[in-house]
């Protein structure tokens, strides 16, 4: 296999794009290799077969979405309240829906995960990783509330960020993103 990482990340950002725009089922070599305007073949060259490309997507979309250096000191610095709190979810939503190509290729991801147990086990590997990660430096941050916050943060704002992609007008006249992030935030138990 060709060992160019910048080519390699070029190629998995095509492939990003398209499966968010066009679905798993248009994630070809073919359209990756249009999509990142490189020769015919090239993605060949760098991916196995096609569930090694969709799998090194899935890594590629979390190497996308996590912030930069900055967001993370930022987040260590002021109080540990539910403002603070509301705050850093405020950044991290309007993050995601910054680059709405990583959080809709991850659907289709997700989706395709059904029909692939390799790339089922990987994205659960993954996913569960990450969120034990996210339980453990809000703990060691010292943000309020505990496991149960970090776990309820997580399915309302994955839900809220899809449906604001995916159905916008479903929670548009609910608010804003900043605000309908508040209104999660401010209805925790944050005494677990």
């Amino acid at each position: 296999m060709v060992r160019n990482p910048e080519r390699r990340a070029a190629l998995l950002d095509a492939a990003i794009e398209t499966l968010a725009e066009e679905g798993a089922r248009g994630l070809t070599f073919r359209a990756v290799d249009t999509r990142a305007a490189v020769p015919a073949g090239t993605a060949s060259n760098y991916f196995t077969d096609r569930g090694d490309l969709l799998a090194q997507a899935g890594g590629r979309t979390y190497e996308r979405f996590m912030p930069e250096q900055a967001e993370w000191d930022d987040v260590l610095t002021g109080p540990r309240d539910r403002a603070r709190l509301a705050e850093i979810m405020r950044a991290t939503v309007r993050r995601l829906v910054a680059d709405p190509h990583v959080h809709l290729a991850t659907l289709e991801l997700q989706l395709e995960a059904t029909r692939r147990p390799a790339l089922r086990a990987d994205m659960t590997a993954r996913v569960r990783a990450d969120l034990e990660a996210n339980v453990a430096f809000h703990d060691q941050v010292g943000m309020p509330g505990g496991r149960d916050t970090v776990l309820v943060l997580y399915l309302a704002l994955n839900a809220l960020v899809t449906d604001h992609l995916t159905l916008p007008g479903v929670l548009a006249p609910e608010g804003d993103l900043d605000a309908l992030v508040d209104r999660v935030v401010h209805r925790l138990d944050l005494d677990d």
